[in-house]
């Protein structure tokens, strides 16, 4: 992780590059206390993420835009293009695969696998479906860094011990089960499920 940057950090990061180019004009100056008061966070905490970056603030006037901008883009790795699957073609795997936002981050969605013979073949928002039989292959070919797991829970220890055998480290999992996995490779958990549990409880 870069600069070993807190995981609550990180995650704050794309927050504040997609407020600030949701405002408007890219000349100009932000301060971080307009972009606290705008995301409804502490200033001190918003000068702190940022501080990561390479993004260097001027007293009594705050962060150039345009290079703030920047400065968020290259810490994300948004300008360095990385491919990505999707395992698992079902509702939530074709409606990931139709999301057009991945590309604001460098991610190019370039395939999904699937072991269902009447999806195999076909595509799904313009990515072909493979066959899963074929992952090592595929994922070699289409020189693949990242994958995300959208298969029921029994068969996403599975398909995660398959994903690292084809060499892929770092893993989006949205199936509600927690992976056994090596140290050297990275998974994030979305549990749906569970985040509107806590929402309902709120």
């Amino acid at each position: 992780m870069k600069s070993n940057i807190p995981v609550t950090s990180l995650q704050r990061l794309p927050i504040y590059l997609n407020y600030l180019k949701s405002i408007g004009s890219q000349e100009g100056f932000v301060s971080s206390g307009a972009i606290a008061r705008a995301l409804n966070m502490g200033e001190v905490l918003v000068r702190k993420d940022l501080a990561y970056t390479s993004a260097q603030g001027k007293t009594r006037v705050g962060y150039s835009l345009t290079e703030l901008i920047s400065a968020l883009e290259e810490y994300l790795g948004c300008n360095d293009k990385k491919n990505a699957v999707i395992f698992g073609a079902g509702g939530l795997g074709s409606a990931l695969l139709a999301y057009g936002g991945f590309s604001n981050y460098g991610i190019d969605i370039v395939a999904a696998f699937d072991n269902d013979p009447a999806k195999i073949g076909a595509e799904i928002a313009g990515r072909p479906v493979l066959d899963a039989r074929s992952a090592r292959e595929g994922v070699k070919r289409l020189d693949v860094k990242l994958a995300v797991i959208c298969v029921p829970a029994r068969y996403a220890q599975e398909v995660a011990e398959e994903l690292v055998a084809c060499g892929i480290k770092k893993i989006l999992n949205f199936a509600p089960v927690l992976l056994k996995v090596a140290q050297n490779v990275t998974v994030r958990n979305v549990d749906v499920a569970a985040n509107l549990a806590i929402l309902s409880s709120m």
